[in-house]
């Protein structure tokens, strides 16, 4: 079956020694699954060691171009890269804005190309004049010197600094600063993202009035050395497109993109050193970014204050399920469930309780705690960490939105086990970060328990942060997948080898839903649990 691949354009400049721009652009989309429209604002004249010449592709062609594309293959995604004179900034700015009028979802992606790597300047026109099209723009990645200059601060400003400065003068929702231009000594490189949260405000929703909120994301990973990197800033742009293009959340499309710019440059490494002068060659785009490796770490670490602050906090207590799959994990909101489930054998319980006060809830939780002790189930407490380490439960299972506010320090501490929730591969990566008990993957699927809209991973990316974990099969902490999964969904998600699924209504509703009882629901579950353990032992002794 022919899937409709999403439309990227890609409105930048033709090298013609095909490392940057418009050929970057093409291949990188390419290898990223999306379909790629380009319109060529400028044909260099250049190669590996010099700049000869820009030569602007006149207006009128470009609005043709535009033209007909926009009736016939409009962009979910535009990424603009060499603007080559004024007369194209404008013209820029015009379509930019009749394109949004056509579809407020577009997006509008800025690589703003200034100096050629090998020397020269590819446009000259001035910040005064751009900044019309940067307040058209969402998403801009300069490098540091390119930062510097549209910050207008010193060089010696950190890229935190830069990034807001940015915001404050041009009002860009997201800010990504690339660091593979630091001098850094400790043989680091780090990416910086100052990403704006629209949020309405409650009290004037009806005129629509917006608050702004900011998070920022740092991604660090280590250097690599190679003379192959022409076009790299380039491929990083696309990618970052591509990938917004697809529905990723600016978080995980900037993890993705990271990983896939570490992936090109380590694939250059060994051809790089091994000549015996240097050539400054084509970035390698690889396509889809693989796993990281002890020799490739292609996906980066996440630095932040939690992974900081937590750096030196030892792992905490594993699950001991000696070589088993953890399997069914029913998450209940009350204590009539609990008592009718923990006689079924299940290897895991979630307890999650709202709306109590907090002498009944504590009530609650006590009396989970004690009779979960006469069965060999590990019954996990939801968000009351203080709660769980005062009464003695197994674990306590925590969501990103309270993760801040906990005492990891506390909850390790005290031996009590930790599961974590994460929507997407910058969550699971920080998460792993923090070496729980074991992490929580979602919501495959929708769901009618919570409203996952824009955090809905499916089976693709489920396996694809499945990869994320560590080759050694040891050091993997135990995943769960959670959300919308079925007794009709949860074959497929089995099979992509996570090691337990989560449910709520699939038990608790499995009277009105399918006819069957609770117990019947919990046993169907665990039989494709058994089918797909045994089909995998088979495969592991080649005789399947």
């Amino acid at each position: 079956m022919i899937i409709r691949k999403p439309i990227i354009w890609t409105i930048s400049g033709s090298d013609c020694s095909g490392g940057a721009g418009i050929a970057a652009d093409i291949k990188t989309g390419h290898g990223l699954g999306v379909e790629v429209c380009h319109l060529i604002t400028a044909n260099t004249v250049q190669n590996s060691s010099k700049l000869i010449s820009v030569n602007p592709v006149p207006i009128d062609i470009l609005q043709q171009q535009f033209e007909v594309l926009i009736a016939d293959k409009p962009p979910s995604v535009i990424k603009i890269g060499l603007v080559a004179n004024v007369e194209q900034v404008v013209w820029l700015r015009q379509i930019v804005i009749q394109a949004k009028q056509a579809d407020s979802n577009l997006v509008v992606v800025y690589d703003p190309v200034g100096q050629a790597s090998v020397g020269g300047s590819f446009s000259y026109f001035t910040l005064d004049q751009l900044a019309p099209l940067l307040r058209q723009v969402d998403v801009i990645t300069p490098n540091l010197m390119e930062a510097h200059s549209l910050a207008l601060l010193s060089q010696e400003t950190a890229a935190e600094k830069l990034a807001k400065k940015i915001y404050q003068n041009f009002a860009i929702t997201s800010i990504i600063i690339k660091g593979g231009h630091s001098n850094n000594d400790d043989g680091l490189v780090s990416d910086y993202c100052h990403h704006q949260l629209n949020q309405l405000s409650e009290e004037k929703q009806d005129n629509q009035e917006k608050l702004h909120q900011s998070i920022d994301y740092q991604l660090s990973s280590p250097r690599i050395n190679t003379n192959y990197s022409h076009g790299g800033g380039c491929s990083f742009a696309t990618a970052l497109s591509s990938f917004l293009a697809q529905g990723y959340l600016m978080r995980d499309a900037f993890m993705l993109t990271k990983a896939f710019i570490n992936q090109g440059l380590s694939a250059s490494v060994e051809m790089s050193a091994s000549q015996q002068h240097q050539y400054y060659g084509a970035f390698e785009q690889q396509g889809w970014p693989h796993t990281p490796t002890a020799m490739a770490p292609h996906f980066a670490k996440v630095v932040d204050d939690l992974s900081l602050q937590y750096q030196d906090l030892p792992a905490f207590e594993s699950l001991d399920l000696n070589r088993k799959k953890l399997g069914l994990y029913p998450v209940i909101d009350s204590l009539y469930w609990l008592k009718r489930l923990l006689p079924l054998g299940l290897e895991i319980i979630q307890l999650r309780v709202k709306n109590l006060g907090q002498d009944e809830l504590e009530q609650v939780i006590i009396k989970a705690v004690e009779l979960a002790k006469d069965y060999g189930t590990r019954l996990f407490i939801n968000d009351y960490w203080q709660l769980a380490i005062k009464h003695g439960a197994y674990g306590v299972h925590i969501g990103q939105e309270d993760l801040q506010d906990a005492d990891l320090s506390a909850i390790q501490q005290a031996g009590v086990r930790l599961g974590i929730s994460t929507h997407g591969c910058y969550e699971f990566i920080l998460a792993q970060q923090l070496q729980p008990s074991y992490l929580a993957i979602g919501a495959i699927f929708p769901t009618k328990t919570k409203d996952m809209t824009g955090q809905i991973q499916g089976l693709d990316n489920l396996k694809q942060v499945l990869a994320l974990r560590p080759e050694n099969k040891k050091q993997q902490i135990p995943v769960v997948a959670i959300g919308g999964i079925t007794l009709e969904r949860a074959a497929k998600v089995v099979a992509t080898g996570v090691d337990s699924i989560a449910v709520v209504t699939a038990i608790t509703e499995a009277e009105q839903s399918l006819g069957i009882t609770p117990e019947q629901a919990v046993a169907d579950f665990e039989q494709i649990f058994a089918n797909t353990n045994y089909t995998n032992r088979l495969i592991n002794l080649e005789l399947y």
